[in-house]
């Protein structure tokens, strides 16, 4: 490692999410009422985007926070604003946040965006985008999909959709673009200018019935188009498909992550592309560990892949006291530093974590 940062949270944490001002918000999973809610200032070293060596400073600060009656399963920063969107069981309903200004410690409960036929439904995926107006697209399976203006619940698009299938992912591509990835792994293309329109990407490579997906997706270079960039899906055995969704007849590589017992289990099954280091990518979700992977190398063979580094320090440095090792429930990189990135797990552990580039990748 070059630098690890280490925070001890109440319970169970699933949600890691950047805020304004390199905030780091993060909420609670349990079932029962009161799942915290916080926003935490990163350590000094973190706010700065030039590494700035030792720093007496080295723990998170709990900034604000809240408390949910249910579990939170998602969590996203609406860009540009103060607020933040969660979904959980026991429906596919959202709750919107206000982060309360300076001189206040509370993050509290605003509203609710229920949505129709909500009842009986599981939790929403959910996506945020401020290039219009604050608007948060969610929905738990295809055919429910829609993006809704978060500060007055105004309905501004839903897709016509045909098929119930879970949904394992959704993101915003750009303002017109929507991405949706099913719990099959086939994944669909929307524009919210031509709402009777869907377009099909490629279906995900031949899996048991029974393996579940989710997928990553990573912003466009500013001046290119948003569909440039290619698409990671990962399975729920540990299967890793990269599209561009230029070009969907064929895949652009295919590889196995090195996950250990691969099972059909996928709760927090979790791949994100490095947004400043191009071609690489980030596995976690199978075990106490977070595996990077450089892509750049990989082929259509399917073939296992050899990660670049594996971080194990929720096996090694959780909070302790339980009997079963700790499971990675989410991660994210950093924005701005290429190899820094934080995770969580179910034993309440949240690292930040930077490590050394290998010898001869310099």
């Amino acid at each position: 490692y070059r630098d690890l940062h280490t925070f001890e949270l109440q319970a169970p944490t699933r949600l890691i999410e950047w805020a304004r001002g390199n905030r780091v918000c993060v909420a609670g999973y349990g079932q029962c009422d009161g799942n915290e809610i916080l926003q935490l200032i990163p350590p000094p070293t973190l706010l700065t985007k030039e590494t700035q060596g030792l720093c007496p400073e080295r723990d998170f600060k709990v900034e604000c926070g809240g408390f949910s009656e249910r579990p939170v399963y998602s969590l996203k920063y609406v860009p540009d604003t103060s607020l933040l969107v969660t979904s959980g069981p026991p429906d596919s309903s959202l709750q919107v946040w206000q982060v309360s200004a300076e001189d206040s410690d509370v993050i509290k409960s605003v509203s609710t965006i229920a949505t129709e036929n909500g009842t009986g439904q599981s939790w929403a995926k959910i996506a945020t985008i401020s290039a219009r107006a604050p608007w948060v697209l969610h929905g738990s399976r295809l055919d429910r999909v829609q993006i809704t203006e978060v500060e007055s619940r105004k309905n501004v698009y839903t897709a016509a959709i045909q098929g119930n299938e879970e949904l394992g992912s959704l993101a915003f591509l750009d303002c017109n673009l929507l991405l949706l990835c099913c719990a099959t792994g086939q994944l669909c293309l929307a524009d919210t200018r031509q709402p009777q329109s869907l377009v099909e990407a490629v279906p995900a490579p031949s899996a048991p019935c029974s393996e579940h997906w989710c997928m990553g997706t990573r912003h466009a270079a500013q001046g290119s188009e948003p569909s440039s960039q290619p698409v990671a899906r990962l399975s729920s055995r540990g299967l890793l498909a990269l599209t561009d969704l230029r070009k969907t007849s064929e895949f652009l590589a295919l590889a196995k992550a090195r996950v250990p017992s691969p099972g059909s289990g996928a709760e927090f099954l979790c791949v994100s592309w490095a947004p400043a280091l191009e071609g690489y990518l980030a596995v976690s979700g199978f075990d106490g560990t977070v595996h990077v992977y450089d892509t750049q190398s990989w082929d259509s063979s399917g073939k296992e892949a050899e990660p670049i580094f594996v971080h194990k320090g929720h096996i090694f440095g959780g909070a302790g006291g339980s009997r079963d090792p700790p499971l990675v429930t989410v991660h994210t990189w950093h924005l701005q530093k290429p190899r820094t990135l934080l995770s969580a797990a179910s034993d309440g552990s949240l690292h930040v974590w930077d490590w050394v580039q290998p010898c001869g990748k310099c």
